[in-house]
């Protein structure tokens, strides 16, 4: 169905335009969320979407449908749109190259999962929570198919499918009138999740943050556990978008080549891993997917482009234009940041530091000085390399581009969270002031 709607999209346009580029976008999703243990939402949906892009005297255009007998119309409308745009030649669209295979991103078990199927899941998850003791607060869970075809005047003809799974729970403990809230997640391009492991791990980590103590304002070395490191990264990786850097918003626009990570560092953008939440053939504007090393060793390597930005600025893309859906143009966006550290150190070799879950307020960094001041949330003191008592509110603060001179890697399991695949970690000398 897809290559008849690409079929009938070019007819309408190719005659017109100097260049086109056809993006289409066919998926099937099923959602679910609860608010405390009652399901208060359930969604099956299927959504199929066209999002033209053409370039006329210079000028670019674009238009997107979901009404399939409209494609002519919204052709048309994408051609008529150049009219409202300047001239701007950096515009162009992808060329033909050898699409790479990619592995271990389609589950079958979607063909074969009812929305009763997964209400049961999700309703087990719960169940498992509320026989632990604690009170669920929200819970949601995800499952979704996506198939995508790009093609256009260069001879590009890409198609690409994936599926995708993702359960989140929020809980609440409360005992001898102490309070506690924890939250936590899992996705996968598989339906491998494990919702009775998530809601232990969740419900033992509320129970843990009860009875909390004070701890004295000074520098400590600071565990970032997988939420609260990839809050704080958020800012950190913004610098290498190169639209920012194009335009002066980003800290490291001249300092390729410099050390400005751990030397035992190393950062891979790589839309090409197995198992990847972001892993394609191609972006969303049909550059074949490539890995991109951003830090070696702790020196910056590259920043990451989409066509448009890359010919602005003489280089070549990175494949990184990404689309959310047919109805967005590509933004300049990562894929999978895989987090390297030569070596790991143990928790064991700190004597005295904190634990931090996740923190709130990362959205409220400086994106470009990198300067922060977040509350720790599900925070423990660590002594002698142990996890002792749960803290009271603390506020951690730094600046993101100076902890990635001498952040480490904790000894622990690697997972995906977003785009950012990492293990734990460590922060030595970084402000916590405590609150009582």
């Amino acid at each position: 169905m897809i290559y008849e709607i690409a079929q009938n999209a070019q007819k309408a346009i190719e005659n017109d335009c100097d260049a086109y580029e056809i993006y289409i976008d066919e998926s099937k999703s099923i959602e679910l969320d609860s608010r405390k243990e009652e399901l208060n939402f359930a969604k099956e949906e299927i959504e199929c979407g066209v999002g033209i892009r053409v370039i006329k005297d210079n000028k670019v255009g674009f238009a997107f449908t979901s009404n399939m007998d409209k494609i002519v119309e919204t052709a048309k409308q994408a051609i008529e749109n150049t009219k409202l745009n300047k001239v701007d030649d950096n515009y162009t669209f992808a060329e033909v190259e050898k699409v790479p295979t990619v592995k271990d991103v389609y589950d079958k078990k979607f063909n074969d999962l009812s929305l009763d199927e997964s209400i049961e899941f999700l309703k087990s998850t719960i169940d498992t929570a509320l026989d632990s003791g604690c009170e669920v607060t929200g819970s949601g869970f995800s499952a979704s198919e996506g198939r995508s075809l790009i093609t256009n005047s260069n001879g590009v003809s890409i198609e690409d499918e994936g599926t995708g799974f993702g359960i989140g729970l929020s809980v609440t403990m409360q005992k001898d009138g102490k309070i506690a809230t924890a939250y936590n997640s899992q996705s996968s391009r598989f339906f491998d999740l494990d919702g009775e492991t998530l809601a232990n791990e969740v419900c033992d980590l509320a129970k843990s943050s009860l009875n909390t103590k004070p701890i004295e304002t000074n520098d400590y070395s600071v565990v970032l556990d997988y939420y609260a490191a990839t809050g704080l990264l958020q800012t950190f990786i913004s610098a290498f978008n190169g639209e920012n850097v194009m335009r002066g918003r980003s800290i490291l626009k001249d300092k390729m080549g410099s050390e400005i990570a751990n030397s035992k560092l190393s950062i891979i953008d790589n839309p090409l891993l197995e198992k990847g939440m972001l892993t394609a053939k191609c972006d969303g504007e049909g550059s074949v997917s490539q890995k991109t090393e951003l830090i070696k060793d702790g020196v910056l390597n590259s920043f990451i482009y989409d066509i448009y930005t890359a010919n602005k600025i003489g280089v070549e893309t990175t494949s990184n234009g990404l689309r959310g859906s047919y109805l967005t143009t590509p933004m300049i966006s990562p894929t999978n940041l895989e987090f390297k550290f030569s070596e790991m150190k143990d928790l064991g070799e700190i004597d005295k530091g904190v634990l931090t879950t996740s923190v709130l307020g990362a959205h409220t960094a400086n994106p470009i000085s990198g300067d922060f001041s977040v509350e720790a949330s599900n925070a423990f003191k660590i002594e002698n390399g142990e996890l002792t008592d749960p803290i009271n509110k603390a506020m951690i603060s730094g600046n993101i581009f100076e902890i990635m001179k001498k952040v480490e890697g904790l000894k622990s399991e690697v997972k995906q969270y977003g785009q950012f695949i990492i293990p734990k970690l460590i922060v030595h000398d970084l402000r916590v002031v405590g609150q009582n």
